[in-house]
């Protein structure tokens, strides 16, 4: 168990999570074929080359799933009793097969549950696409932004822990 309890969480602390990951063809795919979402822009590379991203973009919803799953370890593995949301979430990148992406997590709110027995934890997760990867941002950002979003999760309190 690697995860934060309750406690272990400050308001304004960023967590650079340094684990990455380079998404490839085959992990988008799955991906898309997993959720039946056929979507053409995702896997059809002449129906992509037509649109103004001149290829075909990584599932925006597997770019988020994977932020998460890339933010679990250093957060709340082991730690979480459930996920409550996930707001506010933004693609103003796109994403490509062959692109490295990694995340940080700021902390923006943390407060007890009525009973005092858990936590609620907001973390503003930001995914940036890694320089040097395939594709490069056309507003000239070394690591642009590809998506964020609000995750708010209940934690566990150290106290309460069983």
């Amino acid at each position: 168990m690697t995860g934060r309890y309750y406690e272990d969480f400050e308001v304004g602390e960023t967590i650079e999570h340094e684990k990455r990951r380079t998404i490839s063809e085959a992990d988008n795919q799955q991906f898309c074929d997993m959720t039946m979402n056929q979507q053409p822009l995702h896997l059809d590379a002449a129906f992509a080359a037509e649109t103004q991203f001149d290829g075909r973009l990584v599932n925006g919803l597997y770019t988020m799933s994977l932020a998460v799953g890339l933010t679990i370890p250093d957060t709340t593995d082991g730690t979480i009793v459930a996920n409550l949301s996930y707001d506010n979430v933004e693609h103003p990148n796109p994403v490509y097969h062959g692109d490295t992406i990694r995340v940080q997590s700021t902390v923006t709110d943390k407060h007890e549950t009525s009973d005092g027995e858990r936590g609620i934890v907001t973390m503003h997760v930001e995914v940036f696409k890694v320089n040097g990867s395939s594709s490069d941002s056309s507003n000239g950002d070394e690591e642009p932004l590809v998506c964020e979003f609000d995750r708010t999760a209940l934690s566990l309190k150290r106290e309460h822990a069983t």
